[in-house]
C-alpha cells in the first residue's frame, strides 16, 4: 500500500507560460482505492510499478467503486489537508473522462477576483432536486434527506477549491450523515459551514454535455469538459498547445 506519500516525494511539472506571463507549478496526482476479487494482486502490482515510475499515485484501503465515491472524496480531502495547505493555494478534482485545459485554469486562478480562501467553483447546480423515485440511480429516501432539494454544489465532474477548505469540510463532515452522491454531500458540508460555491465567470468554462468536437472558439474558453474517448481527450490536449484562437 502506498497511501499518504509525502508531497516532496512527487515531481511537480512546470506548466506555462500562462497567458498572463507567469508559469505555475501544477502537481498531478491520481487517487485510487483497491479492487477485491480475481486479478486484484496483479492489478496491485501494476499500480506499484506505475507509482515507482511516475510517483503520482495516492492509494487508500477502500473498495474503489461508484457507491464509494464519497469515501474517495473524503480521503482526497484528508490527504490535501495533511500535505497541501502550506505548499499550494488551490486543488482541482477532475474525473477520469475530463479534459482539463490547464492554461485556462491558471488564468482563472490568477484573476484578482478569485479568492484564495473559502472558494469552491465548477459547474454549480443551485437547486438540484432530491430524487424520490426508487428506480432512479440517484434515489434518496426521505428518512435520509428530508429536504426537497440539495444545497448548492459544483458538479463532481470538476471542481476547484481553495486549500483552506479540506480541513474545514472534514471537521463538519463528522456531523453530517454521508450519502453516496459525493458532490451533493460536499454541498451539504458547505451549507453546514455557512458557505456556498461560487459560480464561474462564464457558463462555457465547465461543460458536462458538450457538443463534440469542440470548436476553436469553445476550446479557447473551456476549463473542463467531459469527453467520450481517450483519443478525443488527447486531440483537445494537442489543440490546446497550439496558438490560441479567440472568439
Amino acid at each position: 500500500m502506498f497511501n499518504y506519500l509525502s508531497w516532496q516525494e512527487h515531481h511537480p511539472q512546470l506548466v506555462g507560460p500562462a497567458r498572463r506571463g507567469a508559469g505555475q507549478l501544477v502537481q498531478t496526482l491520481f487517487f485510487v482505492g483497491v479492487r477485491p476479487g480475481a486479478g486484484s494482486e496483479r492489478l496491485q502490482e501494476q499500480l506499484r510499478l506505475e507509482n515507482q515510475q511516475h510517483h503520482d499515485l495516492i492509494q487508500s484501503n477502500f473498495v474503489d467503486s461508484y457507491r464509494n465515491l464519497t469515501i474517495k472524496t473524503m480521503m482526497m480531502l484528508e490527504w490535501m489537508s495533511a500535505h497541501c495547505s502550506t505548499t499550494a493555494r488551490f486543488a482541482v478534482k477532475v474525473d477520469s473522462d475530463i479534459f482539463l485545459h490547464i492554461p485556462n485554469l491558471v488564468d482563472l486562478l490568477l484573476r484578482p477576483d478569485t479568492s484564495t480562501s473559502g472558494y469552491m467553483t465548477g459547474l454549480v447546480w443551485w437547486h438540484s432536486p432530491v430524487l424520490r423515485n426508487p428506480g432512479n440511480k440517484f434515489y434518496m429516501p426521505k428518512e435520509v434527506i428530508a429536504e426537497p432539494a440539495y444545497p448548492p454544489y459544483p458538479l463532481g465532474m470538476t471542481y476547484i477549491l481553495s486549500l483552506d477548505l479540506p480541513g474545514k469540510i472534514l471537521k463538519v463532515s463528522r456531523q453530517i450523515k454521508p450519502i453516496f452522491i459525493e458532490d451533493a454531500y460536499l454541498g451539504m458540508c458547505l451549507k453546514r459551514l455557512h458557505m456556498s460555491p461560487t459560480g464561474p465567470p462564464r457558463d462555457d468554462m465547465f461543460l458536462v454535455d458538450a457538443r463534440h468536437p469542440l470548436s476553436p472558439c469553445a476550446l479557447s474558453r473551456v476549463i473542463a469538459t467531459t469527453t467520450t474517448s481517450m483519443p478525443q481527450m488527447m486531440s483537445y490536449w494537442r489543440r490546446s498547445q497550439q496558438p490560441e484562437t479567440h472568439c
